[in-house]
């Protein structure tokens, strides 16, 4: 049966893989990876830095079309290679439908997406300014927070599939609220959310399933259980305790 969502399941296809020691396939996300399965609206992929969950990300997008460095499939620009080959080893079930839009983000590297929306429009075109689409004002005017909450107010349309990589980085609690406010929003207008994150606001949005990265490999946990949850609920009951406790430790 033919899944009515714009992505279904994720699969590594590991026949292929030469060897699993080896870049990207030694990272224990990937090692184990067989199929992952995402949910028609927001999935979420959590973990440590360096887990896996952006690089798995990223190899979603290259296989969707998307540039590596961010943007929609219309951005073709190059700053710096510097992504994996694993895109080349996955195999993406796509449901009947077509996202009418689509959007990439990597927080590392929105920079160079504002960038590349000035030359664009710097380059001129038959259509109106690429910039009026993220809200009319220069993305390298605002901070980096109000650029990424732009975007996610302007230039997402909704009926999309949307690829983000850490969206919190640049958000104050308050605009991450705001943020999953506008991811609802979206969710309910025939969108499909894949969301990289350290953020419990964003990971909270109700339903979600979410993907724990460790040194383990892949699965699917409870809100609730998932580690960042557990360390900022210990944290905040008592944060006095856990630095007294973090200092004494560091001496």
């Amino acid at each position: 049966m033919i899944s009515s969502q714009y992505i279904s399941r994720i699969t590594l296809q590991r026949d292929k893989v030469d060897s699993f020691d080896a870049y990207p396939f030694s990272l224990p996300a990937v090692r184990s990876l067989d199929t992952l399965d995402l949910h028609p609206q927001v999935t979420f992929f959590v973990g440590e830095n360096g887990s896996g969950k952006s690089t798995l990300l990223e190899a979603i997008a290259v296989s969707m079309g998307f540039n590596a460095e961010g943007g929609t499939r219309n951005f073709r620009f190059d700053t710096r290679s510097s992504h994996s080959t694993l895109d080349a080893y996955l195999r993406v079930a796509k449901g009947f439908k077509k996202p009418r839009d689509g959007f990439f983000l990597r927080a590392e590297s929105f920079f160079n997406v504002a960038t590349e929306i000035e030359n664009l429009d710097a380059a001129g075109g038959l259509g109106p300014p690429v910039i009026n689409s993220y809200g009319g004002q220069s993305l390298h005017e605002r901070s980096h927070g109000e650029a990424f909450l732009a975007l996610l107010m302007n230039r997402f349309g909704g009926k999309g599939l949307y690829l983000l990589d850490e969206p919190e980085s640049a958000l104050s609690p308050q605009r991450q609220l705001a943020a999953l406010a506008r991811i609802h929003d979206l969710a309910g207008d025939d969108s499909q959310f894949v969301i990289a994150t350290h953020s419990p606001v964003l990971m909270a949005y109700p339903d979600a399933w979410i993907y724990q990265f460790t040194a383990d490999g892949v699965a699917r946990v409870n809100y609730d259980d998932t580690e960042h949850v557990q360390i900022m609920r210990a944290f905040m009951a008592n944060p006095g305790r856990m630095i007294r406790t973090l200092l004494d430790d560091e001496k």
